[in-house]
């Protein structure tokens, strides 16, 4: 079973080219055949519509599976709970109708006297006796406001239970599909004023604490990457370098799918099929620069509504802040439901390089007007004449222009907000044409790596304040690491040094470990 791209859309043949996930079909379809209750919660456009497409297939001959979707419903389909019952058994109906033409499984599921929950858990009770069926609903966010779905929860949690006990029968499985956590479901809608406890009702209490845990990873790995453009390859024969391709693609995205699919986009429909890594850096600058792209849209819009998630995301990448992925943490719970995080050896990492991007945007963004921007007059065609990027002589004007811009502001703000001033002295002089993202150390929130990517050039530079000597040479040697991790003979240590009586040092070349690496060290005095 595989998972479409359409990154072909525009060809002849009107081929598809998809990612094989049968793998993770099989480790879902393990959950159903032990009657699991589970919700699958993913960032948006994480394929959550399209897994349970290809799993309906999948299921196809063990299972009558009914899968629906809240999209669309309105606000009229909640009113009531004659109404949401109602509506529910005809969406029933009409699904079977479709994927069951032939037999009359639709029309036993009409029934205009359900009018109450009572009345719907008997005719469910009816419809699942001696059959085994999965219910499986897509977009159940948009439900997440309504007490009436609360209750159909808290119902479908009753006849489970009674079910397990021998005492009703019910939906084999059932699979909820959203961004949210639905067994937070009464707490958020508590928090929100669309639920009101009553007789003493505990708001931690979840209509949903049945479900079983859904750990399947749902993005994809550079071997399944590797598999879809394989089969590209097959039509195509472009002479791609499949395996290198397909870890790029997995170095910008972590796999993250819809990020995946528009990058081969990209490659496929406006690069003219030129597929080597030049051409996915080029993707990659054109997909970050996207206006009109709903999950980046979702994030600002994200950020914008939860200030706790911004500052989390802004003192993780801007300012190096470790901190633990503790999933109790409300914070770091909604952050890594969105899909922006992901626990590397137990702390917080922005889940991939292009959120990275996009983050680091929209931060500049904010902070510009409080940062001020280093006016670089003419000198821009310096640094970027001919095509080609001078990152020495960029970090020779900032060191220039340091100390000039600054001398005014608070030294404290300045020491925090270093390597931000950099970033955003950096944005206008790649003016689109190129794009940068940050590696944040794990281990040391006084560093950051950052890589810039112009053209088909890229640069890895080290930002850090200065922390004594032997702390200043750990940090070449760090920079060597990630330089031979990345196959770079160059690399670029940006120090800032607030000591009182700061040594003067000339922007230098050093040569280490046959590398060479260009240092600058500005100062605050």
């Amino acid at each position: 079973m595989t998972r479409e791209f359409n990154i072909t859309g525009n060809c002849v043949s009107e081929l598809h080219y998809m990612v094989d996930i049968t793998e993770k079909l099989k480790q879902i379809k393990a959950m159903i055949d032990k009657q699991r209750y589970f919700t699958i919660n993913r960032g948006r456009q994480y394929g959550k519509t399209t897994t349970l497409s290809s799993l309906r297939h999948f299921l196809a001959n063990d299972y009558l599976v009914i899968s629906l979707s809240f999209e669309g419903l309105g606000h009229n389909s909640f009113v009531n709970e004659e109404t949401f019952c109602q509506k529910i058994l005809q969406n029933i109906s009409h699904i079977l109708s479709i994927t069951h033409p032939t037999e009359v499984h639709h029309q036993e599921w009409q029934n205009p006297a359900v009018k109450d929950f009572d009345l719907l858990s008997h005719h469910i009770t009816n419809r699942c006796r001696d059959k085994k069926i999965v219910l499986m609903i897509d977009e159940v966010d948009k439900a997440s406001n309504y007490r009436v779905f609360l209750d159909f929860l808290n119902m479908l949690r009753s006849k489970f239970i009674a079910r397990r006990d021998g005492l009703d029968f019910t939906f084999h499985s059932v699979i909820l599909a959203g961004v949210y956590d639905i067994k937070n479901i009464k707490l958020k809608m508590v928090s929100e004023g669309t639920y009101i406890l009553t007789n003493g009702e505990k708001e931690q209490n979840s209509p949903w604490n049945i479900a079983t845990a859904f750990n399947v990873d749902m993005a994809f790995s550079p071997t399944e990457i590797e598999g879809m453009l394989k089969d590209y390859e097959q039509h195509h024969a472009t002479g791609m370098d499949s395996a290198a391709i397909a870890e790029d693609i997995y170095f910008y995205t972590n796999g993250y799918p819809v990020l995946v699919s528009n990058i081969c986009r990209y490659i496929d429909e406006d690069l003219e099929k030129q597929w080597h890594l030049d051409s996915v850096k080029e993707a990659v600058r054109r997909l970050v620069r996207e206006t009109d792209n709903e999950l980046f849209k979702s994030l600002s819009q994200n950020l914008e509504r939860n200030e706790n998630v911004q500052n989390l995301l802004y003192d993780v990448l801007i300012l190096g802040a470790r901190r633990s992925f503790a999933p109790d943490n409300p914070t770091i719970d909604l952050a890594n439901r969105y899909g922006y995080i992901y626990s590397l050896n137990d702390h917080v990492k922005v889940f991939n390089k292009i959120f990275e991007i996009r983050l680091t945007q929209y931060f500049i963004s904010k902070d510009e007007e409080q940062m001020g921007v280093i006016s670089n007059g003419g000198l821009i065609a310096d640094i970027t004449r001919g095509g080609r990027f001078n990152m020495q002589l960029c970090l020779e004007r900032f060191s220039m222009h340091w100390q000039e811009l600054y001398s005014e502001k608070d030294e404290k703000f300045i020491e925090r907000q270093c390597r931000m001033i950099f970033l955003t002295y950096l944005k206008p002089i790649l003016n689109g044409q190129g794009f940068y993202f940050i590696e944040t150390a794990l281990t040391d929130d006084r560093r950051m790596d950052l890589v810039v990517i112009y053209g088909k050039e890229r640069f890895v530079l080290e930002l850090k304040t200065w922390k004594g000597l032997l702390y200043n040479e750990k940090g070449v040697e760090q920079l060597l690491g990630y330089m031979n991790k990345l196959n770079e003979e160059k690399g670029y240590l940006l120090t800032f040094d607030f000591r009182k009586k700061p040594e003067l040092l000339e922007p230098q070349w050093r040569s280490e470990n046959r590398k060479s690496i260009f240092e600058v060290r500005v100062s605050f005095k």
